[in-house]
């Protein structure tokens, strides 16, 4: 199944069936008024969610009509809580190379993972409002998924089976005020605003077979003001997404509708570019000896659409943003 948020007044949005190719939707009156309820009430509303699907695939949905994913906010407005591991050890090992730092304890064996802003979540055409571009404007391309509600002390492999639905993500950063919040040892606050989502949420069979071993095995492409940067592939996780699942329910169970995040997707292969700024600029110092490329600046615009290997656009719809400088 795929679902969207139709940005309606309300802080949750009203929930939408969307159909298996992206273009139509229904709005699931009468089983759910909202992506979070559905969650919290999944054994109770999955079936009649799965009817309404079927029949809006098959043509038969009363209420039907065409999708404008502008009107779409994030699948998820807010979220009980946002968990954003760092999962993809190449990026990590690129900046530790690039700065001729030691690489943190434990970080091929135990997840990084920070803890973010959960209530107010952007929406795929969303202007993303900035106090400065003196702050290091960087999105990050990456893939998430939606819990149910997660026991603690799970296993990776239990873990797996909470997963709900799949998401990708735009998780914005400001690249100037992250290294004195990593100092001063609380984690990321200030560092990190609003992250932004795809439209659509879709179920785990909605990726076939790039649903594997707990990973999202599709090509992130990303485009910056019109340009190609990068479509490395999900697949190369170092951290599946039962094993970050687990790492976050250790010492405390999670509700249903909590997100946790892969972190910027990152691929060992250079030809397969990067999903953020900050990768491309480690990469320009290790390879020629000095950081070419800047950050963004007001007016900026980036799009990530993940797709198949074949070519074919993935499940999730496009995230397409502006920067634009807070009022």
């Amino acid at each position: 199944m795929k679902f969207a948020t139709l940005k309606n007044g309300h802080a949750d949005g009203q929930l939408l069936v969307v159909s298996r190719d992206g273009r139509q939707a229904v709005a699931a009156t009468g089983i759910s008024p909202c992506l979070l309820d559905a969650l919290q009430r999944w054994d109770a509303v999955r079936q009649p969610l799965q009817e309404l699907s079927d029949a809006l695939n098959a043509g038969r949905a009363t209420g039907a009509f065409a999708l404008d994913t502008t009107r779409c906010s994030a699948p998820l407005p807010r979220s009980p809580q946002w968990l954003d591991g760092s999962a993809f050890l190449n990026h990590g090992r690129l900046m530790d190379k690039a700065f001729d730092k030691p690489p943190p304890p434990l970080v091929d064996t135990v997840p990084l993972m920070y803890q973010g802003a959960s209530d107010d979540f952007l929406g795929p055409h969303d202007d993303v409002p900035l106090p400065t571009e003196a702050d290091g404007i960087d999105f990050e391309g990456e893939f998430g998924v939606v819990t149910d509600a997660v026991p603690m002390g799970v296993s990776p492999a239990d873990a797996l089976g909470c997963v709900r639905l799949v998401l990708q993500i735009n998780d914005w950063s400001l690249r100037a005020l992250g290294p004195h919040e990593m100092k001063a040892g609380f984690g990321f606050l200030q560092a990190k605003p609003s992250t932004a989502f795809a439209p659509l949420a879709v179920t785990p069979d909605e990726l076939g077979d790039a649903w594997r071993d707990g990973r999202v095995q599709l090509q992130l492409h990303v485009q910056w003001n019109g340009q190609r940067f990068g479509e490395p592939n999900g697949g190369e996780m170092n951290f599946h997404f039962g094993q970050l699942i687990a790492h976050a329910a250790r010492t405390r169970r999670l509700t249903a509708g909590c997100i946790v995040g892969s972190g910027t997707v990152s691929n060992v292969a250079r030809r397969a570019g990067s999903a953020c700024i900050a990768e491309r600029r480690v990469i320009e110092k290790i390879d020629l000896g000095e950081i070419k490329t800047g950050f963004m600046h007001f007016g900026d615009r980036v799009r990530m659409q993940a797709k198949f290997d074949d070519g074919r656009d993935g499940p999730f719809g496009v995230i397409e943003q502006r920067v634009v400088a807070a009022l």
